[in-house]
């Protein structure tokens, strides 16, 4: 029960890494709020966990709708009285346009990189002030293995979260006085939805050739 009573954040967390990242929180002792665009689909998730005897509730957060960053930490906070915890794990990328560097049209280059660096960027911001006034907290960036290895494709998700790793140690750095403490987690290629739907099989084989255990 390391993170008892403490109330984390999660964004982008109905399914994936996300989910995962839901229950593994909540198994610790935490109130955690799955912020989420599709309400209905997280409350559902909810309600099954709490029928387990944990602590979960949902909150509204559409990652293109930047304002949204903001609402749900205020609604969070207002709430809760407090934040302790928050885990920026929103990433975005369509693999049939971020291509490599000859055909990735730019318009989509940025988009990518903006909504990406956007989700993590506004919603520490919002954060920080109300974690000083609870003395620290954490915040908990996912970023991906893809943004410190380069790939054959899908530039502007590897630029996006290349960014995001240098984001958090500024984040850091700036913040280490107020107790509040920013980390990167680098996932490799993991058997989420997302993945398996998206990502070709070729694209898929030639990732896991250079994973020492040959799986996700």
């Amino acid at each position: 029960m390391r993170l008892q009573d403490k109330v984390v954040l999660v964004t982008a967390s109905t399914r994936g890494i996300g989910l995962s990242i839901v229950k593994a929180c909540a198994k610790e002792g935490a109130i955690v709020y799955m912020a989420a665009r599709n309400l209905e689909r997280a409350k559902d998730r909810a309600a099954e966990l709490n029928e387990l005897g944990y602590r979960v509730k949902t909150v509204y957060n559409d990652a293109y709708k930047p304002d949204t960053y903001v609402s749900m930490i205020e609604e969070v906070a207002a709430a809760e009285g407090h934040i302790d915890v928050l885990v920026n794990n929103f990433g975005t990328s369509d693999p049939n346009v971020d291509l490599d560097i000859e055909n990735t049209k730019y318009e989509v280059f940025q988009e990518t990189v903006d909504v990406n660096l956007a989700s993590v960027f506004i919603s520490s911001q919002a954060v920080i002030p109300y974690m000083k006034k609870n003395g620290g907290g954490s915040i908990i960036n996912i970023s991906s293995v893809g943004g410190q290895v380069p790939d054959i494709s899908r530039i502007g998700y590897a630029v996006a979260k290349d960014a995001i790793i240098y984001l958090t140690k500024n984040i850091a750095v700036q913040e280490a006085r107020a107790k509040i403490r920013a980390n990167a987690v680098l996932p490799g290629m993991t058997a989420t939805d997302a993945v398996m739907d998206n990502m070709s099989d070729q694209f898929q084989e030639f990732f896991l050739r250079h994973t020492p255990i040959r799986r996700m």
